[in-house]
């Protein structure tokens, strides 16, 4: 439970201090799907089958592992490593600006939006932790959003600096053209 709060509690902070919106609202479509992601996916589906009272978790006592190990250290390495991508994508642009830049630098060599694959290393961390279908299946759906997200911005890139931008082999995970 407290990796997924520190994980939201993160994205709040991101939101209020770091991000740099272009636009001032989001299309209506999009706070009913957002809604439906993280609070069926995550707040109910996670919650239910991690650490809710009934939860089959909740009836066995929390073992230190080392997957446990692996999944916490991995979790931590990728919310790190998300901040920094998103400081980097921020950084593009002037306060209140609306300008757009190409991001270089750590992970932006790599893949389109290492700030999605990072996010995505942090809920296997998570997986790793929880051992848990609802976490398997948050995963999966994030992962799908995601994916399209980062074509969207590769084609974005590619048409806003057909001179500049660096077509990548790779949107969303190092070295797996998928």
């Amino acid at each position: 439970m407290v990796m997924v709060v520190l994980h939201f509690v993160k994205r709040e902070y991101e939101t209020l201090f770091v991000h740099k919106f272009s636009l001032a609202t989001m299309p209506v479509r999009n706070i009913f799907k957002n809604s439906a992601h993280y609070w069926a996916l995550s707040g109910l589906n996670i919650a239910y089958w991690i650490y809710g009272p009934n939860s089959p978790t909740a009836k066995s006592s929390p073992t230190i592992d080392i997957m446990n190990i692996i999944g916490f250290v991995l979790f931590l390495f990728a919310e790190v490593s998300n901040f920094k991508t998103h400081v980097t994508l921020s950084n593009l642009r002037t306060p209140g600006g609306t300008e757009r830049g190409i991001p270089r630098g750590y992970g932006f060599d790599w893949v389109t939006c290492p700030n999605y694959f990072f996010e995505i290393l942090a809920w296997i961390g998570v997986l790793l932790v929880t051992k848990s279908l609802g976490t398997a299946v948050f995963l999966i759906f994030s992962f799908a959003q995601m994916y399209q997200w980062a074509w969207k911005k590769e084609r974005a890139l590619r048409t806003e600096f057909p001179d500049k931008y660096k077509k990548k082999k790779t949107v969303l995970i190092p070295f797996v053209a998928i």
